[in-house]
């Protein structure tokens, strides 16, 4: 009988031939669809931010419709406007620009704003660097910067440090005190610690010092949190008016925008009281607002981007 050597051998078995699949079968396995439960927490978030816009985006609309109205009118009307009441006209901002003291405010709230914001940004930088390096001081200056956001000297301590120091009815107290923010250091530090540690080797072993480490390797890599820094401060500086009406109330010259316009609406709320009332005048606390918010509005599309991706790695532990 002859022997087969191929039969003797166990591993010479046939196989079985592998599934083909297509390029679309390929596709549908790797789509994930949303189940019934998803598709309701999407509708249930859309509606959300739909009704946060809506709250959002409809007192501003009425303000700016109602600067656009005529007086009389507008005194009359009752609800939310949303189109000009009566004629269309601009008595209202005539009114405002009228006064020259509105040009003076917007120049020292520019003025207000950017130092202020440029020096506390600039502190608030360096502040996160020192804190943000394994040193043995970092835990207490951590500690302290925690501190000052839970606990303040209070108004009128902080007025007799500011008077004492001389800068009562100067710009001083209006840049120097509000420059200064433990909160914006401690995300500084966060900003830094996300940055990789390797480049900050790197940077040390090619012989840069802190500053030009800081300044220029570390510092823009982490802009997409210190933008959301710059955004708050600008907004916190431009919309501030109580300071200026406790250190600076006898230098009008010195009034940022916000307090002008404060005292342009009172000097003008009593005008029904006149035998022949002028009632375009009702129509400036609607234009105050709309001259006072519109810098910021403008503004905010160019931090948008930055803002979200602040956000988002503010959030994320580096």
């Amino acid at each position: 009988m002859a022997f087969s050597w191929k039969k003797s051998i166990p591993w010479k078995k046939s196989i079985p031939s592998k599934k083909k699949y297509n390029e679309d079968d390929r596709v549908s396995t790797m789509i994930e669809h949303p189940s019934v439960g998803d598709r309701i927490v999407d509708v249930i978030v859309i509606l959300l931010c739909a009704l946060v816009a809506f709250c959002s985006i409809i007192p501003m609309w009425h303000v700016l419709m109602s600067s656009f109205s005529e007086g009389q009118a507008l005194l009359s009307k009752e609800g939310l406007v949303l189109w000009p009441v009566g004629e269309f006209n601009l008595e209202g901002y005539a009114h405002i620009f009228k006064d020259a003291s509105i040009i003076d405010g917007y120049g020292n709230t520019l003025f207000y704003t950017i130092t202020s914001v440029a020096l506390g940004f600039m502190m608030a930088a360096m502040g996160g660097y020192a804190i943000s390096r394994q040193t043995r001081l970092r835990t207490p200056m951590i500690l302290f910067l925690t501190a000052t956001m839970l606990f303040g000297g209070g108004m009128v301590p902080t007025y007799m440090v500011i008077n004492a120091l001389g800068w009562v009815e100067t710009p001083l107290a209006l840049v120097i005190p509000g420059c200064t923010n433990g909160m914006f250091s401690i995300m500084m530090m966060n900003a830094f610690n996300s940055v990789p540690h390797e480049m900050y080797e790197a940077a040390r072993i090619d012989g840069a010092g802190h500053f030009t480490t800081m300044w220029k390797i570390m510092l823009p890599q982490a802009m997409n949190l210190g933008s959301v820094i710059i955004l708050n401060s600008v907004i916190a500086a431009w919309n501030a008016w109580l300071p200026a009406s406790i250190y600076v109330p006898r230098s009008r010259h010195l009034w940022p925008l916000q307090l002008v316009i404060n005292q342009l609406i009172n000097e003008n709320k009593d005008f029904l009281d006149s035998a022949n009332p002028d009632y375009s005048k009702y129509l400036i606390q609607f234009a105050a607002i709309i001259v006072a918010a519109a810098p910021l509005i403008l503004l905010f599309p160019f931090f948008q981007n930055k803002l979200e991706k602040g956000v988002i790695g503010g959030g994320v532990k580096g």
